[in-house]
């Protein structure tokens, strides 16, 4: 039986559909230097890379080297990322570029910057799509680790200045190789789109510091395009001041630190209540103008009305009624606006959670900080924390009531 005979673009074509289904080489960083470097007509650049073992033609397409072909230069140490592929009229192996770095600048780094430009040039970064923040939040999501520092810094700062704030804690895994699927999972959990009744007000992506490979989960494209399509404004705080990830670059406002984060999710509570005395002072220094200048407009009248009519007593005690009238009036509406400010701070202050706790009461909630209202909502075994108000302490139900 004779030998089945390919022509050779089957065969080359067989070779390239290999290359095509072979994960491993379709996303490479391969490090080298650049010779018989041609940039084309056609906004192409063609070029070899080498070392001392080997060399392999590239391509760097038009439509891939926008602001990176002035990277290349003859001789220069490269490092690049790309596929490999064929190029089927001369058979020949060839290496696709979409993105170049210098050599110094190490394979991390290149890929952060490759992932950057990437997710910034699909608009994923644009401060137009920038959401503010609610002011007032009522239910706050938190994505970090259960067991982590960072959840801790949170709702302690949350419990300091804005205590009436539910959290709602999305655990995940925030460090190795399941961190990104989990982070990412854990943020769309945490504002379902489906359910926009359960959508907190806003959500905080945190850990706590690490080096930069602890922090790598944060750069992955999962967590990065779930933060993107969350419903809801995300705060990311990540590391440290000095670290930076593509979630913060992501997220509709960074935060250095944890407890940043919360601090810039929540007013503070003592504030609101000093600058409610201050509405309340500037009010009544206003009522107090307005009757001066009623007095003084009284009295000019009265003055003129003396010197300009013949009967002046007549009119001076007519004019003087009128005057005590006025001032009555005056009086009584400088105590009906005093009494109506007072009334609306007293009922600001008995709105603080610590109003309670300053009558000997304590406040008690779950784990993931959600409260308790009633003795039949905790079971055995169930972790709490109690708050008074000079602290706070936790505690374990050993017993139903």
């Amino acid at each position: 039986m004779p030998p089945e005979v390919q022509s050779v673009w089957q065969l080359v074509r067989y070779l390239r559909d290999l290359l095509d289904h072979d994960r491993r080489l379709a996303d490479v960083w391969v490090g080298g230097e650049v010779s018989n470097l041609t940039r084309a007509s056609s906004g192409h650049i063609y070029f070899t890379l080498k070392d001392r073992g080997a060399s392999m033609r590239c391509v760097f397409f038009r439509t891939n080297n926008a602001g990176q072909g002035d990277r290349l230069e003859m001789g220069a140490s490269l490092i690049v990322h790309g596929k490999v592929g064929v190029f089927e009229q001369r058979g020949e192996l060839q290496f696709v570029v979409d993105f170049v770095q210098p050599a110094g600048v190490g394979a991390r780094q290149a890929e952060f910057e490759r992932r950057r430009a990437l997710f910034e040039e699909e608009g994923l970064f644009d401060p137009g799509r920038k959401r503010r923040l609610p002011r007032f939040p009522e239910r706050i999501g938190v994505v970090t680790s259960m067991n982590g520092a960072a959840m801790h810094d949170v709702r302690t700062v949350l419990g300091r200045r804005w205590p009436r704030a539910a959290m709602l804690l999305q655990p995940a895994q925030v460090q190795g190789d399941l961190a990104a699927v989990s982070i990412a999972e854990a943020v769309r959990g945490v504002a379902p789109k489906q359910i926009p009744a359960d959508w907190p007000d806003l959500v905080i992506v945190t850990r706590g510091g690490g080096a930069s490979e602890d922090l790598w989960a944060f750069n992955e494209e999962p967590v990065v395009r779930a933060i993107f399509s969350c419903p809801v404004p995300v705060i990311s705080a990540v590391g440290h001041e000095t670290d930076t990830t593509l979630a913060d670059l992501v997220a509709d406002l960074r935060a250095p630190t944890p407890s940043a984060a919360a601090e810039l999710a929540t007013p503070d509570r003592l504030e609101l209540q000093q600058q409610v005395r201050q509405l309340l002072l500037r009010q009544q220094m206003q009522l107090n103008r307005r009757v001066t200048r009623l007095n003084e407009g009284v009295a000019r009248d009265v003055g003129r009305l003396d010197r300009s009519l013949p009967n002046t007593q007549s009119w001076h005690r007519r004019i003087s009624a009128y005057a005590d009238a006025m001032r009555h009036r005056a009086v009584a509406a400088t105590a009906s606006s005093r009494d109506g400010t007072t009334a609306l701070a007293a009922r600001l202050e008995t709105l603080s959670p610590l109003a309670t706790l300053d009558r000997g009461y304590a406040l008690v909630a779950r784990e993931d900080g959600s409260p308790v209202g009633r003795a039949s909502d905790l079971e055995t075994g169930d972790a709490i924390e109690i708050q008074w108000r000079d602290g706070s302490r936790q505690a374990r139900v050993e017993s139903g009531g």
